[in-house]
């Protein structure tokens, strides 16, 4: 009609090229932080980071706002942007809240959903089998912290699983580093697997008493690794 303004088709502002760019850049990063190719710590300039990538800055800064929000580097002012370093007293913080919730779903292992139970199981068989194929650390990562929040799951409670979800991201990190200083992802095969085998035994409290034990062990291994005090 004379005078109407023109139609705007729906969504003609979305560039998925673009997007998938920026996804791609901070894949790279997120790979090459647990990896640890870029360590703690380490200043993460654009300009650099966009010759290296070899994408424009503005993609490198959408993709470190990606990073940022995942937890794994930090964006301070006049300090500019740099990959996290974890603080002794959120480390141990950390773990125990997550002792808390996964401590509630072991002891809830009798009672669970069988559908529950077989999470565990399987997300067990998944991190054990990334180990045999010798998955890179950010899926050996990624596998390990799903079974802990599979744990959760016990509970039956959707918003204690988003709680741990929000904790073990904070945790992801470290986590990396650790299993990439001490090369030690088949000693913690064995560790997870003999939690699971003490719920499958019916011995709930040895079962919970293991969990503490572990997650105080964690946290000791993260801080010693990565010579945090």
């Amino acid at each position: 009609m004379p005078g109407s303004p023109p139609r705007i088709a729906p969504f003609a502002g979305l560039h998925l090229e673009h997007s998938s760019t920026v996804d791609r850049a901070a894949a790279e990063l997120r790979r090459a932080i647990f990896d640890g190719e870029i360590e703690s710590g380490t200043p993460l300039r654009e300009l650099a980071l966009a010759e290296s990538l070899g994408v424009s800055r503005p993609t490198v800064r959408e993709a470190l706002a990606i990073l940022v929000a995942e937890g794994l580097v930090t964006r301070e002012p006049n300090r500019g942007v740099n990959v996290a370093t974890p603080e002794a007293s959120s480390v141990r913080d950390v773990c125990h809240a997550r002792f808390v919730l996964e401590g509630a779903g072991v002891l809830r292992w009798a009672t669970a959903d069988q559908v529950d139970r077989d999470h565990v199981r399987d997300s067990l068989s998944a991190y054990t089998d990334s180990i045999s194929a010798g998955a890179s650390y950010a899926e050996l990562n990624e596998r390990h912290l799903a079974f802990h929040v599979s744990l959760v799951g016990l509970t039956q409670s959707a918003r204690l699983v988003g709680m741990a979800e929000l904790l073990v991201v904070e945790l992801k990190l470290a986590l990396a580093q650790v299993d990439r200083l001490r090369r030690n992802a088949h000693d913690q095969a064995d560790s997870h697997t003999e939690l699971v085998a003490l719920m499958e035994r019916g011995d709930l409290p040895g079962a919970h008493e293991f969990l503490r034990l572990h997650l105080e062990e964690a946290a000791d291994a993260i801080l010693t690794a990565l010579q945090v005090s």
